[in-house]
């Protein structure tokens, strides 16, 4: 039976989870992680996406990008893979897959969810206990969008935009958004909205999504999710 094609749609965020084979790492050198960024940047820019935000972990990665086309995510990910796959066997003098077969993701209702995402990529250092603060952890797009350190790879959503009339505005509107962790129901519904790759938003959201694409795009009803799973 062919597999379904992947819920995406132009201009709609989508949340990115790519994990190490077999849980491995991915990332072993500073160098592994400064690789990663400049495929990563070279292959949003070639394929029309914009990244809103990240988290490089140690086995796994989180973007929220938007596509400008239908498809140009996967492309992205797909011209990633080809390059920084190659460099990485090349560097550990390895062969064969880096990643946990296809990548997952959801669709995000950028209006409800959107800031969700973010908080919930950029705390992930904090939940694995790699650091006690955001600000600590060099490989996410955490200082950029909270301090404007300057990261050409990051593309601002429009509601970012909105959080206040200047950069040091927005980025004090943002920084206040981490003063509490996400609640644990957030939690889990993040997870398994791209562990089952289903659309992340408000049931009306979910219905004009479904009708447009004529797919299931709500989660079946599970137990929390495994630990570990990040």
């Amino acid at each position: 039976m062919a597999r379904l094609s992947r819920l995406d749609m132009p201009k709609v965020p989508q949340h990115v989870v790519q994990r190490g084979n077999n849980r491995q790492p991915c990332f072993a050198a500073e160098e592994d992680y400064l690789a990663y960024i400049e495929d990563l940047s070279d292959a949003a820019f070639h394929c029309g996406c914009a990244i809103h935000a990240y988290a490089l972990m140690t086995n796994h990665v989180h973007l929220l990008v938007t596509g400008a086309e239908r498809g140009a995510v996967s492309h992205m990910m797909q011209r990633l893979g080809r390059r920084y796959v190659v460099s990485f066997n090349a560097r550990y003098r390895r062969t064969g897959t880096l990643w946990e077969g296809r990548f997952k993701s959801s669709l995000v209702d950028s209006e409800h969810y959107l800031f969700a995402c973010h908080r919930y990529i950029e705390l992930n250092p904090l939940r694995a206990a790699m650091v006690a603060e955001p600000v600590e952890y060099r490989w996410s797009s955490y200082r950029h969008n909270a301090l404007g350190e300057v990261n050409r790879m990051v593309t601002p959503h429009p509601l970012y935009l909105q959080l206040g009339p200047t950069p040091a505005a927005r980025q004090a509107a943002y920084h206040a958004l981490f003063s509490s962790a996400l609640a644990d129901e957030d939690l889990d519904n993040i997870r398994i909205h791209v562990q089952q790759q289903k659309v992340l938003g408000t049931s009306r959201f979910q219905i004009e999504i479904g009708a447009l694409l004529a797919r299931n795009v709500m989660v079946r009803p599970r137990g929390r999710p495994r630990l570990g799973d990040e």
